[in-house]
């Protein structure tokens, strides 16, 4: 395997360009998230820098651009805000450390194979996260761009709006609102040169020092230059859960974020990815990134899609927007100091409007009544409670949900065989119905969840008529261990009852499941037959039914196993 998936120097030219569209859309933006987060405007860039570098160079993905993100930007600033609450003097070096776990999480992804099951997270819930996240980024933002600080959190940025809307600082709204007109109204063919975001930035800068001088209107103060100090891991048992529960929370998040993103270039550039590359590509960057005080970060949709609108096709292009951003790290830091925050807010507000599911929620109402619930759950509980919790609710509901409707389906595939159904030859038949209501037979088909299997177990309990049952599973492809438990109790039930049980036609991985374990030892082996009229031979014999009767349908009873047993 190549050491540098994608990477080679045919499409030098274009990839120059789109590396240097790329670095010019990233800088506002990581400046920003740098500044909202509360680690400040330079862990932002070295965010970029880092995650975007490194990603490029080890992940599964050739044109994509990683770097901070919202989602990751506001879990990162819920983390931060809680260590530095916690241990003032040792909480940044322990909200560094978690975006190194994140990243050591993405490898040990990457490394298990579970790049095919991170997409796997149900739309509704995603949806409803994505949205919180755009309304937890815009809500926080609504204080900067009045002139004041931050909220740390969302009740906190609410419970003061009253009181900063009677005292706003009418510079600071002004630029604010300049920067969104700039955005959402920058003409497309100026925005092939100039980005929006940038454009919106250098606009509002330069009117806050030429016309608002003595507004008394906040900046970003001084950046530091030059290569970024180490941040060596430091841990507190006290705090050993939190910063583990947010390491696999960054690390899930930014998974997700990284791969959806990977679908997309994937369908500009009619390409495949690596998915499993890509998460380990992304944690070298969150660890290097976490190492050098950045933002942990992820494959930035946005970045991603004007790189390969501008010609970015390889590594090389995301690789050279993350040396370009470095280059201002290095000789460019003191420029960044008079941007104002409310302009920064400005930019962060239209990212949280387009991070908001809009596509969903115009067609809402047309969505099922469950799925609706659970997108407006997550939503709320992302907001005002947790974003941990509001995934894992989701999940959890959803996954019930999912377990349920399937079951029903697979319920639905027990059927009673009466003597009169045409898939039965004319001996079976005959033998059922000499048996009448003595003998069941249940046929069932389809794979068997372990919801589905507690619903057969109630179906078969409540007929208990029959002294005789005989279970077809010539259509079961699958079965998990919980389903063979399950049916391990309905064979000790039925043989309490003094009833007899015979199991129909295996698959060899169905036979294989209930063998392991320990489930067929509890029957005889003339109880499990290869065939449906092995098993009624055998059940009539039992029964009582005469040979000369079975014989008359045209079974030579000699013919059958020599294991039959009238037992």
């Amino acid at each position: 395997m190549a050491l540098f998936h994608g990477l080679h120097f045919q499409n030098f030219r274009g990839d120059l360009f789109g590396g240097i569209t790329a670095a010019v859309v990233a800088l506002p933006l990581a400046l920003a998230f740098g500044v909202s987060s509360g680690a400040g405007a330079i862990a932002g860039l070295y965010g970029a820098i880092f995650v975007g570098l490194f990603a490029a160079l080890f992940g599964g993905t050739a044109a994509q651009v990683s770097g901070p993100t919202g989602p990751m930007t506001v879990v990162m600033a819920t983390v931060y805000t809680q260590l530095i609450a916690a241990d003032p003097e040792s909480g940044a070096a322990m909200a560094f450390t978690v975006v190194m776990l994140s990243g050591l999480f993405q490898i040990l992804f990457g490394m298990m194979r579970l790049g095919r099951y991170v997409t796997l997270v149900p739309f509704p819930v995603i949806s409803g996260f994505m949205t919180g996240i755009g309304l937890i980024i815009i809500l926080l933002q609504l204080g900067p761009l009045l002139g004041f600080a931050a909220g740390a959190d969302v009740m906190q940025a609410l419970s003061r709006l009253p009181q900063q809307l009677g005292s706003l600082n009418p510079a600071a709204l002004s630029l604010g609102l300049l920067s969104l007109v700039v955005l959402f109204f920058w003409p497309t063919r100026l925005a092939l040169w100039l980005p929006a975001p940038l454009a919106a930035l250098v606009l509002g800068t330069l009117i806050a020092l030429w016309g608002f001088g003595d507004a008394g209107v906040a900046v970003i103060g001084a950046i530091p230059s030059g290569i970024p100090d180490w941040h060596l891991p430091s841990f507190s048992g006290e705090h050993i859960q939190l910063m583990l529960t947010s390491a696999l929370m960054l690390a899930a998040l930014g998974s997700i974020d990284s791969l959806l993103t990977s679908l997309v270039a994937d369908s500009l550039l009619k390409t495949q990815h690596r998915s499993d590359r890509e998460l380990i590509g992304q944690g070298l960057g969150n660890l290097a990134a976490g190492f050098f005080g950045g933002l942990p970060g992820a494959g930035a949709t946005m970045r991603t899609v004007v790189n390969i609108r501008a010609g970015g096709r390889t590594p090389l292009a995301g690789a050279l927007h993350a040396l370009l951003l470095l280059a201002v790290v290095l000789g460019g830091g003191s420029l960044a100091e008079a941007i104002p925050l409310a302009v920064l807010a400005g930019i962060l507000i239209k990212v949280g409007l387009d991070i908001i599911d809009w596509n969903f929620l115009r067609r809402a109402y047309l969505a099922p009544p469950f799925v609706l619930f659970l997108m407006l759950l997550v939503l709320l509980l992302t907001v005002f409670v947790d974003l941990i919790v509001a995934v894992g609710v989701g999940v959890f509901l959803a996954n019930m949900y999912t377990v349920k409707r399937l079951s029903d389906l697979q319920l639905g595939e027990l059927k009673l065989i009466n003597g009169n159904d045409t898939k039965l030859s004319q001996a079976e038949r005959s033998m059922l119905h000499r048996c009448g209501d003595r003998l069941a037979v249940y046929r069932i088909n389809g794979p068997i969840s372990f919801g589905a299997a507690k619903g057969i177990h109630a179906r078969l309990r409540s007929d208990e008529g029959h002294e005789a049952l005989l279970l077809d599973l010539h259509g079961v492809s699958y079965i998990d261990v919980s389903t063979a438990l399950t049916l391990e109790e309905i064979i000790l039930e039925i043989k309490a009852g003094q009833r007899q049980i015979y199991l129909v036609g295996m698959k060899p991985n169905v036979e294989q499941v209930l063998t392991r374990m320990k489930v067929l030892q509890h029957l005889r082996t003339d109880q499990v037959c290869d065939n449906r009229e092995q098993a009624l031979n055998r059940a009539c014999r039992v029964l009582g039914v005469s040979d000369g009767a079975i014989d008359a349908v045209g079974l030579n009873p000699a013919s059958t196993d020599s294991n039959t047993s009238a037992g």
